[in-house]
Protein backbone atom coordinates (compact mmCIF):
# COMPACT_ATOMS: atom_id res chain seq x y z
CA UNK A 1 0.00 0.00 0.00
CA UNK A 2 0.80 3.69 -1.09
CA UNK A 3 0.19 6.22 1.40
CA UNK A 4 0.60 9.83 1.46
CA UNK A 5 -0.11 12.77 4.49
CA UNK A 6 1.10 15.87 3.99
CA UNK A 7 -0.46 19.43 4.81
CA UNK A 8 -2.37 20.42 1.55
CA UNK A 9 -4.49 18.74 -0.87
CA UNK A 10 -2.47 19.28 -3.43
CA UNK A 11 0.93 18.01 -2.02
CA UNK A 12 -0.96 14.80 -0.68
CA UNK A 13 -2.34 14.20 -4.87
CA UNK A 14 1.53 14.90 -6.22
CA UNK A 15 3.19 12.64 -4.37
CA UNK A 16 0.51 9.34 -4.97
CA UNK A 17 0.65 10.56 -8.22
CA UNK A 18 4.55 10.11 -8.82
CA UNK A 19 4.10 6.84 -6.89
CA UNK A 20 1.38 5.28 -9.12
CA UNK A 21 3.70 6.53 -12.03
CA UNK A 22 6.36 4.14 -10.64
CA UNK A 23 8.42 6.33 -8.75
CA UNK A 24 9.27 4.94 -4.99
CA UNK A 25 8.32 7.12 -1.47
CA UNK A 26 12.24 9.58 -2.05
CA UNK A 27 10.54 10.57 -5.61
CA UNK A 28 7.24 11.52 -3.73
CA UNK A 29 8.48 13.17 -1.11
CA UNK A 30 10.99 15.38 -3.51
CA UNK A 31 8.16 16.03 -5.53
CA UNK A 32 5.91 16.85 -2.62
CA UNK A 33 8.30 18.98 -1.15
CA UNK A 34 8.35 21.17 -4.50
CA UNK A 35 4.28 21.65 -5.05
CA UNK A 36 4.09 22.57 -0.79
CA UNK A 37 6.77 25.60 -1.86
CA UNK A 38 3.37 26.93 -4.50
CA UNK A 39 0.60 25.58 -1.94
CA UNK A 40 1.37 26.24 1.39
CA UNK A 41 3.95 29.52 0.29
CA UNK A 42 3.16 30.75 4.20
CA UNK A 43 4.51 28.02 5.40
CA UNK A 44 7.77 26.76 3.37
CA UNK A 45 9.31 27.58 0.11
CA UNK A 46 12.69 26.56 -2.08
CA UNK A 47 14.43 29.34 -0.01
CA UNK A 48 13.85 27.49 3.29
CA UNK A 49 15.66 24.27 5.27
CA UNK A 50 14.56 21.21 6.60
CA UNK A 51 15.22 17.36 7.08
CA UNK A 52 14.21 13.82 6.18
CA UNK A 53 14.05 10.99 8.36
CA UNK A 54 14.07 7.55 6.00
CA UNK A 55 13.94 4.23 5.81
CA UNK A 56 15.19 1.98 2.94
CA UNK A 57 12.89 -0.82 1.69
CA UNK A 58 15.67 -3.21 2.52
CA UNK A 59 15.87 -1.73 6.56
CA UNK A 60 18.75 0.46 6.60
CA UNK A 61 17.96 4.38 8.04
CA UNK A 62 19.29 7.54 7.95
CA UNK A 63 18.96 11.53 8.07
CA UNK A 64 19.00 13.89 5.75
CA UNK A 65 20.04 17.64 7.12
CA UNK A 66 19.39 20.12 4.42
CA UNK A 67 18.36 23.12 7.05
CA UNK A 68 19.97 26.39 7.01
CA UNK A 69 23.70 27.22 7.17
CA UNK A 70 24.12 30.87 9.46
CA UNK A 71 24.86 33.30 6.68
CA UNK A 72 28.49 35.76 6.73
CA UNK A 73 31.54 33.95 5.07
CA UNK A 74 33.81 36.07 3.42
CA UNK A 75 32.37 39.10 6.21
CA UNK A 76 34.13 40.95 8.87
CA UNK A 77 33.36 40.40 12.58
CA UNK A 78 32.23 43.61 12.56
CA UNK A 79 29.95 43.18 9.76
CA UNK A 80 27.33 40.08 11.49
CA UNK A 81 25.14 42.44 13.07
CA UNK A 82 21.84 41.68 12.76
CA UNK A 83 19.77 43.86 10.29
CA UNK A 84 15.97 42.98 10.95
CA UNK A 85 12.75 44.37 12.57
CA UNK A 86 10.07 42.78 14.48
CA UNK A 87 6.77 41.61 13.24
CA UNK A 88 3.69 40.51 15.77
CA UNK A 89 1.58 37.49 14.85
CA UNK A 90 -1.33 37.48 16.72
CA UNK A 91 -3.10 33.86 17.16
CA UNK A 92 -6.56 33.78 18.81
CA UNK A 93 -5.35 32.84 21.77
CA UNK A 94 -1.45 34.02 22.08
CA UNK A 95 0.76 36.46 20.40
CA UNK A 96 4.30 35.49 19.10
CA UNK A 97 7.10 38.45 18.03
CA UNK A 98 9.15 37.28 14.69
CA UNK A 99 11.73 39.53 12.98
CA UNK A 100 12.16 39.69 9.28
CA UNK A 101 14.18 41.72 6.97
CA UNK A 102 17.34 41.04 4.50
CA UNK A 103 19.12 40.52 8.02
CA UNK A 104 17.18 37.80 9.29
CA UNK A 105 17.96 35.44 6.06
CA UNK A 106 20.02 32.30 6.45
CA UNK A 107 21.73 30.21 4.01
CA UNK A 108 18.72 28.29 1.96
CA UNK A 109 18.75 24.39 1.97
CA UNK A 110 15.27 23.26 0.10
CA UNK A 111 16.45 23.60 -3.28
CA UNK A 112 20.00 21.15 -2.71
CA UNK A 113 17.93 18.79 0.11
CA UNK A 114 15.21 17.88 -2.99
CA UNK A 115 17.90 17.45 -5.28
CA UNK A 116 19.73 15.76 -3.09
CA UNK A 117 16.75 12.88 -2.30
CA UNK A 118 15.55 12.66 -5.90
CA UNK A 119 19.20 12.12 -7.42
CA UNK A 120 20.46 9.84 -4.46
CA UNK A 121 17.25 7.61 -3.76
CA UNK A 122 14.72 8.41 -6.57
CA UNK A 123 14.35 6.82 -9.92
CA UNK A 124 12.15 8.83 -12.38
CA UNK A 125 13.73 11.45 -13.92
CA UNK A 126 13.59 14.85 -12.63
CA UNK A 127 11.32 16.36 -15.31
CA UNK A 128 8.65 14.36 -14.27
CA UNK A 129 9.07 14.66 -10.12
CA UNK A 130 9.03 18.70 -11.49
CA UNK A 131 5.80 18.26 -13.61
CA UNK A 132 3.05 18.81 -10.49
CA UNK A 133 4.65 21.79 -8.78
CA UNK A 134 5.12 23.40 -12.47
CA UNK A 135 1.43 22.67 -12.89
CA UNK A 136 0.57 24.28 -9.78
CA UNK A 137 2.79 27.36 -10.14
CA UNK A 138 1.87 28.18 -13.39
CA UNK A 139 -1.72 27.44 -13.56
CA UNK A 140 -2.20 28.09 -9.74
CA UNK A 141 -3.59 27.03 -6.54
CA UNK A 142 -7.42 27.69 -4.92
CA UNK A 143 -6.33 29.07 -1.92
CA UNK A 144 -8.00 26.84 1.12
CA UNK A 145 -9.58 28.09 4.40
CA UNK A 146 -6.29 27.08 6.19
CA UNK A 147 -3.62 28.62 3.82
CA UNK A 148 -5.89 31.83 3.58
CA UNK A 149 -5.53 32.50 7.67
CA UNK A 150 -1.84 31.41 7.42
CA UNK A 151 -1.41 34.48 4.54
CA UNK A 152 -3.67 37.01 6.77
CA UNK A 153 -1.93 35.72 9.39
CA UNK A 154 1.47 36.86 8.30
CA UNK A 155 -0.22 40.16 5.66
CA UNK A 156 3.15 42.18 7.08
CA UNK A 157 5.70 39.91 5.78
CA UNK A 158 4.13 38.84 2.81
CA UNK A 159 3.90 42.38 1.51
CA UNK A 160 7.04 43.82 2.95
CA UNK A 161 8.28 44.56 -0.26
CA UNK A 162 7.18 45.32 -3.71
CA UNK A 163 7.85 42.04 -5.31
CA UNK A 164 5.62 40.30 -2.31
CA UNK A 165 3.23 42.64 -3.12
CA UNK A 166 2.80 41.78 -6.66
CA UNK A 167 2.90 37.91 -5.86
CA UNK A 168 0.46 38.52 -2.97
CA UNK A 169 -1.92 41.31 -4.18
CA UNK A 170 -1.70 41.82 -7.26
CA UNK A 171 -4.67 43.85 -7.76
CA UNK A 172 -4.34 45.92 -4.91
CA UNK A 173 -6.40 43.55 -2.99
CA UNK A 174 -4.81 40.59 -0.54
CA UNK A 175 -5.15 37.37 -1.35
CA UNK A 176 -8.02 35.59 0.28
CA UNK A 177 -9.77 32.22 0.61
CA UNK A 178 -11.00 30.84 -2.79
CA UNK A 179 -8.23 32.80 -4.72
CA UNK A 180 -6.32 31.58 -7.25
CA UNK A 181 -2.82 31.64 -6.31
CA UNK A 182 -0.32 31.73 -9.17
CA UNK A 183 3.38 32.05 -9.13
CA UNK A 184 4.52 32.36 -13.02
CA UNK A 185 8.13 32.83 -12.24
CA UNK A 186 8.48 29.87 -9.45
CA UNK A 187 7.23 27.93 -12.66
CA UNK A 188 9.92 29.08 -14.95
CA UNK A 189 12.52 28.44 -12.30
CA UNK A 190 10.94 25.00 -11.91
CA UNK A 191 10.93 24.44 -15.39
CA UNK A 192 15.24 25.53 -15.84
CA UNK A 193 16.13 22.69 -12.70
CA UNK A 194 17.10 20.09 -15.47
CA UNK A 195 18.85 22.22 -17.29
CA UNK A 196 21.15 23.68 -14.37
CA UNK A 197 18.64 26.29 -12.62
CA UNK A 198 20.32 24.90 -9.31
CA UNK A 199 24.04 25.77 -10.32
CA UNK A 200 22.97 29.45 -10.98
CA UNK A 201 20.76 29.53 -7.46
CA UNK A 202 23.75 28.62 -5.52
CA UNK A 203 27.37 29.58 -7.32
CA UNK A 204 26.18 31.18 -10.95
CA UNK A 205 24.03 34.33 -11.93
CA UNK A 206 21.09 34.25 -9.32
CA UNK A 207 23.70 33.46 -6.78
CA UNK A 208 25.51 36.88 -7.75
CA UNK A 209 22.17 39.02 -7.69
CA UNK A 210 21.11 37.83 -3.93
CA UNK A 211 24.69 38.16 -2.73
CA UNK A 212 24.23 42.14 -4.91
CA UNK A 213 21.21 42.66 -3.07
CA UNK A 214 21.74 41.75 0.42
CA UNK A 215 25.43 44.26 0.35
CA UNK A 216 22.61 46.88 -0.78
CA UNK A 217 20.64 46.39 2.18
CA UNK A 218 22.19 45.34 5.36
CA UNK A 219 21.65 41.22 4.79
CA UNK A 220 24.53 38.95 5.70
CA UNK A 221 24.09 36.10 2.94
CA UNK A 222 27.24 36.47 0.40
CA UNK A 223 28.28 34.41 -2.94
CA UNK A 224 30.38 32.06 -0.62
CA UNK A 225 27.65 31.17 1.51
CA UNK A 226 25.37 30.01 -0.99
CA UNK A 227 28.31 28.08 -3.18
CA UNK A 228 29.77 26.56 0.37
CA UNK A 229 26.45 25.38 1.00
CA UNK A 230 26.40 21.09 1.25
CA UNK A 231 23.49 18.61 2.36
CA UNK A 232 24.52 16.47 5.17
CA UNK A 233 23.69 12.63 5.94
CA UNK A 234 23.43 11.77 9.70
CA UNK A 235 22.45 8.72 11.85
CA UNK A 236 19.14 9.22 13.30
CA UNK A 237 18.44 9.38 17.03
CA UNK A 238 17.64 6.04 18.02
CA UNK A 239 15.50 4.91 21.13
CA UNK A 240 13.12 2.43 22.80
CA UNK A 241 9.74 3.24 24.09
CA UNK A 242 7.08 0.69 25.45
CA UNK A 243 9.47 -1.64 23.59
CA UNK A 244 9.21 -0.02 20.25
CA UNK A 245 12.03 2.13 18.41
CA UNK A 246 11.87 5.47 17.57
CA UNK A 247 13.66 7.21 14.68
CA UNK A 248 14.13 10.56 14.72
CA UNK A 249 16.09 13.60 13.92
CA UNK A 250 19.54 14.18 15.48
CA UNK A 251 21.53 16.96 16.24
CA UNK A 252 22.18 19.83 15.37
CA UNK A 253 18.17 19.62 15.33
CA UNK A 254 17.44 19.87 18.94
CA UNK A 255 13.66 18.04 18.40
CA UNK A 256 14.31 14.73 18.17
CA UNK A 257 16.55 15.18 21.82
CA UNK A 258 13.51 16.58 23.00
CA UNK A 259 11.46 14.43 21.73
CA UNK A 260 13.52 10.82 23.15
CA UNK A 261 13.75 12.45 26.45
CA UNK A 262 10.31 13.16 26.79
CA UNK A 263 9.17 9.61 26.11
CA UNK A 264 12.06 8.36 28.25
CA UNK A 265 11.17 10.35 31.29
CA UNK A 266 7.02 9.41 30.32
CA UNK A 267 7.75 5.81 29.92
CA UNK A 268 8.69 6.27 34.11
CA UNK A 269 6.13 8.19 34.76
CA UNK A 270 2.80 7.87 32.82
CA UNK A 271 0.43 5.72 33.62
CA UNK A 272 -2.83 4.31 31.48
CA UNK A 273 -5.02 3.30 34.51
CA UNK A 274 -7.39 6.53 33.97
CA UNK A 275 -7.45 6.40 30.44
CA UNK A 276 -7.03 9.10 28.11
CA UNK A 277 -7.70 12.58 29.26
CA UNK A 278 -6.93 10.95 33.20
CA UNK A 279 -5.07 12.83 35.65
CA UNK A 280 -2.38 9.59 35.91
CA UNK A 281 -1.92 10.66 31.72
CA UNK A 282 -2.24 14.50 31.70
CA UNK A 283 -0.68 15.45 34.71
CA UNK A 284 3.24 13.74 33.88
CA UNK A 285 2.45 15.07 30.11
CA UNK A 286 2.10 18.40 31.95
CA UNK A 287 4.76 18.36 34.06
CA UNK A 288 7.17 16.75 31.67
CA UNK A 289 6.54 19.50 29.38
CA UNK A 290 7.03 22.03 32.30
CA UNK A 291 10.16 20.23 33.01
CA UNK A 292 11.42 20.56 29.19
CA UNK A 293 11.22 24.04 29.47
CA UNK A 294 13.14 24.25 32.78
CA UNK A 295 16.47 22.58 31.40
CA UNK A 296 16.12 22.93 27.18
CA UNK A 297 18.09 26.28 27.59
CA UNK A 298 20.94 24.32 27.99
CA UNK A 299 20.14 21.40 25.84
CA UNK A 300 22.67 19.55 26.90
CA UNK A 301 24.65 19.47 23.30
CA UNK A 302 21.77 17.93 21.73
CA UNK A 303 22.32 14.81 23.65
CA UNK A 304 18.81 13.49 24.77
CA UNK A 305 20.38 11.02 27.53
CA UNK A 306 21.43 13.51 30.51
CA UNK A 307 18.46 15.87 29.22
CA UNK A 308 16.40 13.12 30.38
CA UNK A 309 17.93 12.52 33.23
CA UNK A 310 17.38 16.42 34.58
CA UNK A 311 14.15 16.11 33.58
CA UNK A 312 13.43 13.04 35.63
CA UNK A 313 14.20 14.58 38.86
CA UNK A 314 11.87 17.65 38.17
CA UNK A 315 8.99 15.41 37.05
CA UNK A 316 9.41 13.05 40.35
CA UNK A 317 9.43 16.38 42.36
CA UNK A 318 6.53 18.17 40.56
CA UNK A 319 4.36 14.97 40.86
CA UNK A 320 5.62 14.06 44.35
CA UNK A 321 3.95 17.40 45.53
CA UNK A 322 3.95 29.79 18.70
CA UNK A 323 2.89 30.10 14.88
CA UNK A 324 5.92 29.32 13.01
CA UNK A 325 5.82 28.52 9.08
CA UNK A 326 6.83 24.87 9.05
CA UNK A 327 4.75 21.45 7.20
CA UNK A 328 5.59 18.04 7.33
CA UNK A 329 4.86 15.19 4.61
CA UNK A 330 5.29 11.60 5.94
CA UNK A 331 4.99 8.80 3.07
CA UNK A 332 4.81 5.04 3.13
CA UNK A 333 5.58 2.97 -0.24
CA UNK A 334 4.16 -0.69 -1.02
CA UNK A 335 8.02 -1.73 -1.49
CA UNK A 336 8.25 -0.63 2.18
CA UNK A 337 10.32 2.97 1.63
CA UNK A 338 9.68 5.09 4.51
CA UNK A 339 9.91 9.07 3.76
CA UNK A 340 9.23 11.93 6.90
CA UNK A 341 10.29 14.94 5.81
CA UNK A 342 9.74 18.63 7.86
CA UNK A 343 10.49 22.04 5.65
CA UNK A 344 10.27 25.49 6.92
CA UNK A 345 10.55 28.68 5.42
CA UNK A 346 10.09 30.48 9.25
CA UNK A 347 7.97 33.34 8.24
CA UNK A 348 9.76 34.90 5.53
CA UNK A 349 12.14 37.27 5.09
CA UNK A 350 10.04 39.62 3.41
CA UNK A 351 12.78 39.00 -0.23
CA UNK A 352 11.83 37.61 -3.08
CA UNK A 353 14.70 36.12 -5.18
CA UNK A 354 14.26 38.92 -8.38
CA UNK A 355 13.40 36.21 -11.06
CA UNK A 356 12.16 33.13 -9.09
CA UNK A 357 9.21 33.59 -6.99
CA UNK A 358 11.12 32.25 -4.16
CA UNK A 359 11.21 34.10 -0.92
CA UNK A 360 14.33 33.75 1.29
CA UNK A 361 14.07 32.44 5.03
CA UNK A 362 14.14 34.41 8.08
CA UNK A 363 15.51 31.92 10.45
CA UNK A 364 18.61 34.46 11.21
CA UNK A 365 15.61 36.05 13.39
CA UNK A 366 13.92 33.36 14.65
CA UNK A 367 14.96 33.67 18.88
CA UNK A 368 14.34 30.13 19.39
CA UNK A 369 16.27 29.12 16.80
CA UNK A 370 19.41 31.07 18.39
CA UNK A 371 19.76 30.31 22.19
CA UNK A 372 23.35 31.63 22.60
CA UNK A 373 22.02 35.33 20.78
CA UNK A 374 21.21 36.16 16.91
CA UNK A 375 24.13 35.81 14.89
CA UNK A 376 26.41 34.18 17.55
CA UNK A 377 26.89 31.05 15.01
CA UNK A 378 29.71 30.76 13.43
CA UNK A 379 29.40 31.90 9.18
CA UNK A 380 28.55 28.33 7.67
CA UNK A 381 27.60 26.40 10.83
CA UNK A 382 23.99 24.89 10.71
CA UNK A 383 21.20 26.85 12.66
CA UNK A 384 19.59 23.98 15.28
CA UNK A 385 16.15 23.46 14.74
CA UNK A 386 12.89 22.30 16.75
CA UNK A 387 12.54 19.94 13.56
CA UNK A 388 11.94 16.48 14.69
CA UNK A 389 10.27 14.08 11.30
CA UNK A 390 10.25 10.33 13.07
CA UNK A 391 9.53 6.63 11.98
CA UNK A 392 8.38 4.30 14.67
CA UNK A 393 9.53 0.48 14.25
CA UNK A 394 8.17 -2.50 16.13
CA UNK A 395 10.85 -5.42 15.47
CA UNK A 396 12.63 -3.82 12.17
CA UNK A 397 9.24 -3.56 10.51
CA UNK A 398 7.73 0.05 9.80
CA UNK A 399 5.10 0.74 11.86
CA UNK A 400 4.82 4.93 12.10
CA UNK A 401 5.66 7.82 9.93
CA UNK A 402 5.19 11.00 11.08
CA UNK A 403 6.31 14.70 11.87
CA UNK A 404 4.85 18.11 12.66
CA UNK A 405 5.30 21.98 11.59
CA UNK A 406 4.36 24.14 14.84
CA UNK A 407 7.83 25.80 16.07
CA UNK A 408 8.38 25.15 19.86
CA UNK A 409 4.88 23.02 19.41
CA UNK A 410 6.42 20.47 17.43
CA UNK A 411 7.91 18.74 20.47
CA UNK A 412 5.04 18.29 22.06
CA UNK A 413 2.58 17.94 19.79
CA UNK A 414 4.37 14.88 18.17
CA UNK A 415 5.18 13.30 21.95
CA UNK A 416 1.15 13.44 22.67
CA UNK A 417 0.50 12.11 19.24
CA UNK A 418 2.78 8.83 19.63
CA UNK A 419 1.51 8.34 23.13
CA UNK A 420 -1.97 7.96 21.72
CA UNK A 421 -0.81 5.73 19.66
CA UNK A 422 1.43 3.58 21.61
CA UNK A 423 -0.15 4.00 25.05
CA UNK A 424 -3.72 4.40 24.47
CA UNK A 425 -3.94 2.23 21.22
CA UNK A 426 -5.80 5.15 19.44
CA UNK A 427 -6.12 4.46 15.26
CA UNK A 428 -4.53 7.21 13.00
CA UNK A 429 -7.94 9.47 13.16
CA UNK A 430 -8.00 9.93 16.46
CA UNK A 431 -4.32 10.07 17.98
CA UNK A 432 -4.26 13.09 15.60
CA UNK A 433 -7.30 14.72 16.53
CA UNK A 434 -7.07 14.03 20.31
CA UNK A 435 -7.18 17.63 21.96
CA UNK A 436 -3.17 18.75 23.02
CA UNK A 437 -1.78 20.85 25.71
CA UNK A 438 1.39 23.00 25.91
CA UNK A 439 3.53 24.70 28.54
CA UNK A 440 4.70 27.81 27.14
CA UNK A 441 6.95 28.65 29.89
CA UNK A 442 4.41 30.31 32.30
CA UNK A 443 1.10 29.20 31.20
CA UNK A 444 -0.66 25.64 30.23
CA UNK A 445 -2.27 26.24 27.09
CA UNK A 446 -5.09 24.00 25.96
CA UNK A 447 -7.35 22.46 23.37
CA UNK A 448 -10.75 22.37 24.62
CA UNK A 449 -12.44 18.66 25.10
CA UNK A 450 -10.04 17.24 27.57
CA UNK A 451 -12.26 15.42 30.15
CA UNK A 452 -13.11 17.12 33.57
CA UNK A 453 -10.91 14.88 35.43
CA UNK A 454 -7.47 15.67 33.87
CA UNK A 455 -8.41 19.02 33.48
CA UNK A 456 -9.71 19.33 37.16
CA UNK A 457 -6.18 17.94 38.17
CA UNK A 458 -3.85 20.47 35.71
CA UNK A 459 -6.43 23.30 36.77
CA UNK A 460 -5.01 22.91 40.34
CA UNK A 461 -1.49 23.23 39.39
CA UNK A 462 -1.18 25.38 36.58
CA UNK A 463 -1.99 28.54 34.89
CA UNK A 464 -4.30 27.45 32.15
CA UNK A 465 -6.07 28.88 29.27
CA UNK A 466 -8.71 26.87 27.37
CA UNK A 467 -8.92 27.98 23.90
CA UNK A 468 -12.16 28.11 22.48
CA UNK A 469 -11.33 25.67 19.48
CA UNK A 470 -8.47 23.02 18.57
CA UNK A 471 -5.52 25.59 16.35
CA UNK A 472 -2.91 25.53 14.14
CA UNK A 473 -0.82 27.07 17.23
CA UNK A 474 -0.70 23.43 18.47
CA UNK A 475 1.42 22.01 15.71
CA UNK A 476 0.11 20.13 12.29
CA UNK A 477 1.18 16.15 12.67
CA UNK A 478 0.93 14.78 9.29
CA UNK A 479 0.93 10.49 10.31
CA UNK A 480 0.75 7.49 7.89
CA UNK A 481 0.59 3.74 9.92
CA UNK A 482 2.09 1.44 7.64
CA UNK A 483 -0.57 -0.97 5.91
CA UNK A 484 -4.10 0.95 7.68
CA UNK A 485 -3.43 4.29 6.25
CA UNK A 486 -2.98 7.65 7.71
CA UNK A 487 -3.89 11.18 9.20
CA UNK A 488 -3.36 14.65 8.48
CA UNK A 489 -3.71 17.47 10.53
CA UNK A 490 -6.91 19.19 9.94
CA UNK A 491 -5.74 22.22 12.26
CA UNK A 492 -3.58 22.47 9.11
CA UNK A 493 -5.67 21.41 6.55
CA UNK A 494 -4.25 18.38 5.39
CA UNK A 495 -5.00 15.45 3.31
CA UNK A 496 -4.27 12.01 3.48
CA UNK A 497 -4.86 9.44 0.96
CA UNK A 498 -3.92 5.58 0.42
CA UNK A 499 -3.94 3.91 -3.25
Amino acid sequence: MNVVSSGHEAVTRAALHILERGGNAFDAVAAAGFVSAVAEPALTSLGGGGFLVARMAGGGTFALDFFVDAPGRGRGPGALEPHFYPVTVKFPGADQVFNIGMGSVAVPGCLKGYLHIHSRYGRLPLEEILRPAVRAASEGVVLNRHQAYFLRLLEPIMTATPEGRALFASNGRYLGEGDLFRNPDLASFLESLPEGGAESFYSGELAQTVAADMDGNDGLLTAQDLASYQVVEREPVRITYRGLEIVTNPYPSLGGGFIAAQLKVLEKYMLERDGWGGEAHMLPLAAVQEALEGVRSSNCGGEWRPLASAMGELVGKRLRGFFKGTTHVSIADSEGNLASMTTSNGEGSGYIVPGTGIMLNNMMGEDDLHPDGFHAAVPGTRVVSMMAPSLVLSGGEPLFVLGSGGSKRIKTAMVQVMVNLVDFGMGPGDAVRSPRIHFDGEILQMEPGIPEQGLAGLSARYRTNIWSAPDVYFGGVNLVHCGLGGSADLRRGGLALAS
